[in-house]
């Protein structure tokens, strides 16, 4: 709720922080203020208490002045400032008659010392304070032990103690709320940048794996096509229309992978759920039609335990069409390649083995070391679901990749 006292409010608390010595100068030049005034005051008068009946003494005149002399220090010598107060406080207790009220300079510097101390300091010299000016003034002052004066100057002393202590208590608590509101901001902003690299990262796999399976397909068909184009012209129309529908599959799942960057009130957003080892066999035509023969295997369990979480079901594919992909590129002429996902306990291994063919690398990557991302990809993918993945070549020939993905 906004009054028209806040902006000026707002902008003297800016001013008093700003300047803390200034403003310690005025407070200082107020408690004078009040102890000259206090002087004056009489509460034992004949009729009552009475102002003007009394005026200080030039000793007591000379420790106000010194006591509100010392509180400009306050806030950066607490603890010298007390003890200077509270000696100018003795001295007026034990020669003022009549008495002036020194002790509002020691109250003043009680209170900044609680303020800006821990609590167990805050106890100690607290209490000292408390039990040496009390026990002075009823011991040594120049009104019995039991005036009200002696009881004020306990009670007052307590006061800005217990008030300095919570004052300390309130902005220790303020400040935990607003370093866990700062920690929390910051998590909350490491957590989205997180999210948003592991989201990237995905998706370049996912366009990796889409890119490469087609398009080494695409290659492969359109090689066919121009080596039979002359003399067998139905086959090169079969391996362009196999070109075709590869380059057609590559760009429906290029368009649902970046689809996923859309805004939700988007149009044309995705509908079609991510591939899967439901879709398996689709995935091993498309490399039967490019002429590598491909047998598979696929051993889940019966009723429920054959569905596979979402993410595993997709990195079982995504594995899979890499493989093939990797296989199809590097393995010799007539290169055979099976392909397994078999569960086993509460983990789902995909194996996919080639025998190498005739005569051909078939490392799944390129001799190029700038090149080559699919055995990166599986690796990050296993990776992601806490799994792991094995791949290098086969005693007497080919090569293996082996991935375990807990379910």
């Amino acid at each position: 709720m906004t009054t028209p006292f806040g902006p000026p409010l707002a902008g003297t608390r800016h001013w008093m922080r700003a300047h803390p010595l200034a403003t310690d100068a005025l407070l200082a030049a107020g408690v004078f203020t009040a102890m000259v005034i206090g002087s004056f005051a009489d509460p034992h008068g004949p009729h009552g208490p009475a102002f003007g009946t009394r005026a200080p003494q030039p000793l007591s005149l000379a420790l106000m002045v010194l006591a509100a002399a010392a509180l400009v220090l306050r806030r950066r010598h607490p603890l010298a400032v007390l003890a200077v107060t509270s000696a100018l406080t003795l001295t007026e207790l034990i020669t003022g008659a009549p008495r002036a009220p020194v002790a509002m300079g020691a109250v003043v510097a009680l209170y900044t010392l609680a303020a800006r101390t821990d609590r167990p300091t805050t106890w100690r010299v607290g209490l000292l304070t408390m039990a040496g000016l009390t026990g002075v003034a009823m011991l040594a002052g120049p009104l019995p032990w039991y005036a009200q004066e002696n009881l004020g100057l306990f009670a007052w002393t307590g006061m800005a103690a217990a008030a300095g202590d919570a004052v300390r208590s309130r902005r220790a608590f303020i400040d935990a709320i607003r370093e866990r509101a700062e920690r929390a901001e910051r998590t909350r902003e490491e957590e989205a940048r997180r999210r948003v690299a592991e989201e990237r990262l995905r998706i370049a796999r996912d366009l990796h794996d889409v890119v490469a399976h087609h398009i080494a397909l695409v290659n492969v068909q359109a090689g066919v096509a121009a080596h039979v184009m002359d003399k067998r012209p139905d086959q090169a129309k079969e391996a362009l229309a196999h070109v075709r529908d590869a380059s057609r599959s590559a760009l429906n799942e290029l368009r649902a992978t970046v689809g996923l960057l859309r805004q939700s009130g988007d149009p044309e957003a995705p509908t079609e759920p991510a591939p899967g080892l439901a879709v398996l066999d689709a995935l091993v035509d498309t490399f039967r039609h490019a002429g590598l023969p491909v047998d598979v295997i696929v051993q889940l369990g019966p009723g429920r335990d054959a569905a596979l979480p979402a993410a595993v079901d997709l990195a079982a594919y995504r594995v899979i069409q890499e493989a093939l992909t990797n296989v199809r590129k590097h393995a010799g002429p007539g290169a055979r390649a099976e392909v397994s996902v078999v569960r086993v306990g509460s983990s789902a291994e995909v194996t996919v083995l080639d025998d190498g063919g005739s005569g051909a690398d078939s490392s799944p990557e390129p001799a190029d070391p700038g090149g080559g991302h699919g055995l990166l990809g599986m690796r990050e993918r296993a990776g992601a679901l806490g799994g792991s993945c094995f791949a290098g070549p086969r005693y007497g020939g080919g090569y293996r990749v082996h991935v375990i993905l807990p379910v």
